[in-house]
């Protein structure tokens, strides 16, 4: 995934896009980058590797190595950016979160007519960035630059630009999977991915791009480019997992979100009866945690922490590029509170299940200390598809997803016309997913969230949202 932050100030940049860029850190473990405009120096960048070290530690020297009044920065799980590049629209910065889907057929395309080359990682791979600057320079402006890329690439590319004047051009997505939001203050503005970034520089959120919306950010003032579009397709998983629980998005908070949405499935299981009998509601922390504090206060049923996941010293689950990494770092971060564990029974809440893989030794870890029964509920309904317009996901094909796989396996390609079923609790497809995914995993019980809960829990007209991974329908 990958998140960004900029200020265009009429005094110095640098600390607020610092800190600004910090709190997008739970969006990007790879890379992290700054781009700077001063009047004497121009534009001067910055890029580090923060694999092993967290963005705040890799650029706390940044005050005193770069200046300026307007700055950019980003934290990416893939390419490095901010680029620095002379092209016929003048020197500039440009950094940019989303994915190019489509890029071996757009390379091929430039190369044919351009002349031109781009700088090769090993295998062949480019940067996505370079690329997309190379299709916003073909036009004469940036704002056709910009619309012609976005028309032009499969997938999603919000984009930030630093001009050599000290301006920023912010650019949201053409169909607003991702947010933007303009932050206003007194000495000037910012541009931020995660809304409370905003608030807690003091800057009073003044403005959330629509759809495509481009706009020109000063010190002064925020200049409209572009006129946002009509049709929208924000990412839901934006609330269920990735978002954090202070941004809102389109006006929704997103643990208030997640409180509703746990409600939401201790409804369904309070008719149904699943849940007679729990000693105690927990959440997979971190990200299921609040779907399990709504959950618990509907229900009735005590809210407790069975494990604590240890993070002083443990970097993110999801860090490592190595699937064996990943599972090996959250076995090793969950420490129990054998209490709360030995004979009970245990309902746990967590924002996904997508390979199962980590669910499963999270569930044989709670048995080896001594519970009862463990049911689990996902935030969520089941994922049957990779995602098309982000990057968020690792998985290499929909195969490695264990919804997808269960309905593979029970009915070959001819399951996949019925997704619809196999969403629903209801259906008879519906509870046999569940059914076979319970009994791999080792569960007392396992529900997901249908899908007319959680796009009840968001509250935004359905059609303005994108819920691609679960229905594959665009």
């Amino acid at each position: 995934m990958g998140g960004f932050f900029g200020v265009a100030s009429k005094g110095d940049a640098i600390a607020d896009v610092y800190y600004g860029v910090d709190y997008h850190s739970h969006l990007g473990t790879r890379r992290g980058g700054l781009a700077a405009y001063d009047e004497e120096i121009g534009i001067q960048r910055q890029i580090h590797n923060i694999e092993n070290s967290p963005f705040r530690t890799k650029f706390a020297g940044i005050h005193r190595e770069m200046k300026g009044n307007s700055a950019i920065g980003i934290i990416s799980d893939y390419d490095p950016q901010p680029l620095l590049l002379r092209s016929n629209l003048g020197t500039y910065a440009i950094c940019t979160i989303g994915v190019i889907k489509n890029e071996d057929k757009l390379i091929e395309n430039y190369l044919s007519y351009s002349g031109g080359h781009f700088d090769a990682m090993t295998g062949g791979k480019i940067n996505q960035t370079e690329l997309l600057a190379a299709l916003i320079n073909q036009k004469s402006t940036f704002v056709e630059g910009i619309k012609f890329a976005q028309e032009e690439i499969e997938g999603t590319a919000s984009i930030l630009i630093l001009k050599n004047d000290g301006g920023i051009i912010a650019a949201r997505d053409k169909l607003g999977r991702l947010p933007i939001v303009i932050g206003k203050r007194e000495d000037g503005y910012s541009v931020t991915f995660e809304s409370y970034a905003n608030q807690k520089l003091g800057y009073e959120n003044f403005k959330e791009l629509g759809p495509g919306e481009i706009v020109e950010v000063t010190a002064d003032g925020v200049k409209q480019l572009q006129k946002p579009g009509e049709e929208m397709k924000i990412c839901a998983f934006l609330w269920s997992y990735y978002g954090y629980p202070t941004s809102s998005y389109e006006g929704v908070n997103v643990e208030v979100m997640r409180y509703r949405n746990g409600a939401i499935m201790a409804d369904f299981d309070n008719e149904t009866g699943t849940n007679v009998g729990v000693d105690y509601v927990g959440g997979v922390p971190d990200s299921g945690t609040p779907h399990a504090i709504g959950y618990a206060n509907e229900s009735k049923i005590p809210f407790a922490r069975p494990f604590i996941k240890y993070t002083p010293t443990w970097s993110r689950s999801f860090m490592p590029t190595v699937q064996n990494e990943r599972n090996k770092v959250a076995k090793m971060k969950q420490i129990p509170v054998t209490e709360l564990i030995k004979d009970k029974s245990l309902l746990l809440v967590d924002d996904s299940i997508v390979r199962g893989t980590q669910m499963r030794e999270t569930v044989d870890f709670l048995y080896e200390n001594g519970a009862k029964e463990v049911h689990m509920r996902s935030a969520c309904p089941p994922i049957m598809f990779g995602c098309k317009y982000l990057n968020f996901s690792r998985a290499r094909t929909d195969m490695e997803l264990i919804a997808k796989r269960t309905v593979v396996e029970l009915e070959g390609e001819e399951g996949v016309k019925h997704i619809d079923e196999y969403l629903d609790p209801k259906s008879e497809r519906g509870k046999k997913l569940r059914e076979i995914i319970c009994k791999e995993l080792n569960l007392t019980t396992l529900e997901f969230q249908s899908l007319d809960g959680v796009i009840e829990a968001i509250g935004i007209e359905p059609g303005k949202l994108c819920t691609y991974c679960w229905s594959g329908k665009e």
